[in-house]
């Protein structure tokens, strides 16, 4: 009964993160990357192209008809969405000459891309970042089998918005379906500083998972068991309030740890 209690009890917790706290730092995140963005803005030293380093704003993200506002970063594994939108290495930054392609979570820690799937035809999508604002207007939504869509022109750009899809919660959280955004850039792109990678690992690609997260998962989950063991050794020794204050904040700290790095394991557009 105990260990069926345990094991609930982690569930229900990793179930808290991902859908509850997980917006709380997602916002939290989205504050400090909007300052930084901000910042390297004003002083024009924000990256226009070439070697990015993973993590770092290279975008702010608009979508009107959403109210959606979101600074994106550089990279799309599972660990990088945690912040917010993540942006495909591999591809141009947007407003740049080319196809630029953007990956968001659409259930867990803050959802910010949920609604994208909701958008039509001729619905505007605004990008600022170190080389000016641009405006795209929403071609299609895309599923698979649908055709491809062309080639931008010459001197054109386009912006593809990558999420996942599902019925209901059960199927949000364990989406069968990648959905596309095509929006074709408004006037001509500019260009950007060469050096983009060619491509990307796998980890990186839609509901891709980093399985470079497994040694730090091993860390965290000995380190949790280590705190649950210490916590009920302590209880035996001193009042039962007294070992609570003093076990809870390592314990939830482990769990927040040990959460966050099993999330790195799933598909990164959930």
């Amino acid at each position: 009964m105990s260990a069926m209690l345990v094991v609930a009890a982690l569930c229900a917790w990793f179930a808290l993160q991902v859908l509850v706290l997980g917006g709380v730092e997602h916002a939290r995140s989205q504050q400090i990357l909007y300052g930084e963005l901000r910042e390297q803005l004003a002083a024009q030293t924000a990256p226009t192209g070439g070697a990015i380093p993973i993590g770092s704003p290279v975008a702010l993200l608009s979508v009107p008809t959403l109210g959606l506002q979101q600074v994106v970063v550089e990279g799309t594994a599972s660990g990088d969405l945690l912040a917010g939108p993540g942006h495909l290495r591999s591809t141009v930054l947007p407003g740049q000459v080319g196809v630029s392609v953007v990956f968001g979570r659409s259930a867990t820690y803050g959802a910010p891309f949920r609604s994208v799937t909701s958008l039509r035809s001729g619905d505007g999508i605004q990008v600022t970042t170190a080389q000016g604002e641009y405006v795209y207007r929403v071609d299609a939504v895309r599923r698979g089998g649908d055709p491809l869509p062309a080639r931008p022109a010459q001197g054109g750009g386009r912006l593809t918005l990558v999420t996942t899809e599902g019925q209901g919660l059960v199927g949000a959280l364990a989406p069968g379906a990648v959905v596309y955004v095509d929006a074709t850039l408004q006037g001509d792109g500019v260009t950007g500083e060469p050096g983009r990678p060619a491509g990307v690992p796998d980890s990186e690609q839609p509901l891709g998972i980093d399985l470079d997260a497994l040694p730090a998962l091993a860390f965290a989950a000995q380190g949790l068991l280590l705190a649950v063991v210490g916590a009920v050794l302590l209880r035996r020794r001193v009042p039962g309030r007294v070992a609570w204050i003093i076990s809870v904040p390592a314990l939830v700290a482990l769990a927040w740890v040990t959460t966050g790095t099993v999330v790195r394991l799933l598909p990164n557009l959930i």
